[in-house]
């Protein structure tokens, strides 16, 4: 996925260089190659998404339980749709009406995604309402440093509420390596339906920072947000 990402990043960045069209081809090649290997990988991924949905039904908290289930929902309904494209693309049914699929396939990734972001946004809202009435009782006198500067700040105007955030995300890396995925994910499809269309470059580049983000947490678990 990084590499696919990245020859799209480069392509987009050398296509206006005059003794560069050999190179932006073979980037675009890649790129296609890659895009097709991971269709193929992905086969067996709807049956994970699956498993995942049938776990986070048993989560305690209702808002997380809704949100997770319902991605990782929406999500084997991605993957269905994408091993009907794949199927296409090498031969296996082509008759299948591709425009269509990828179209089913983009609004299940976007709804998936959604919901993601509104889990995340959900943690940071309790995390930050914890923070707030954490400053207004004051009953522990013994905080830590970074207890305290959460503590002092008031999100009574934009700044404040903004530092809140920052120092929040600073002291829990997981939601913010997650948040940062979903949100650089998210461009695919918002380009892809037309509702915000932007370039190959601003694609490539979200792309590529999604994938390092996966690589990272795939390196260092406990920096995956847990489920």
């Amino acid at each position: 996925r990084a590499t696919q990402y990245t020859c799209m990043l480069l392509s987009y960045l050398l296509e206006h260089k005059a003794d560069k069209e050999k190179l932006v081809m073979k980037l675009k090649q890649l790129e296609s190659s890659m895009s097709s290997g991971r269709k193929m990988f992905r086969l067996g991924n709807t049956v994970h998404a699956l498993v995942a949905a049938k776990r986070t039904t048993q989560l305690p908290d209702v808002v997380p339980r809704f949100c997770l289930t319902t991605s990782n929902l929406t999500r084997a309904l991605y993957f269905v749709c994408d091993t009907v494209l794949w199927l296409r693309s090498v031969g296996l049914q082509p008759d299948i009406d591709n425009q269509k699929w990828r179209n089913w396939a983009t609004k299940c990734y976007y709804f998936s995604l959604l919901m993601n972001i509104a889990r995340d946004w959900y943690e940071i809202s309790w995390r930050l309402e914890q923070a707030i009435q954490k400053g207004k009782t004051k009953e522990n006198a013994s905080w830590d440093k970074e207890d305290h500067k959460l503590n002092c700040l008031k999100c009574d105007s934009l700044p404040s509420f903004l530092l809140l955030l920052f120092q929040i995300l600073k002291r829990h890396p997981p939601l913010l390596l997650d948040l940062v995925k979903n949100l650089c994910d998210l461009s695919s499809p918002l380009d892809a339906l037309g509702i915000y269309k932007t370039n190959p470059g601003v694609l490539g580049f979200c792309g590529l920072i999604s994938s390092l983000v996966g690589i990272l947490t795939l390196a260092s678990p406990h920096l995956k947000l847990k489920q």
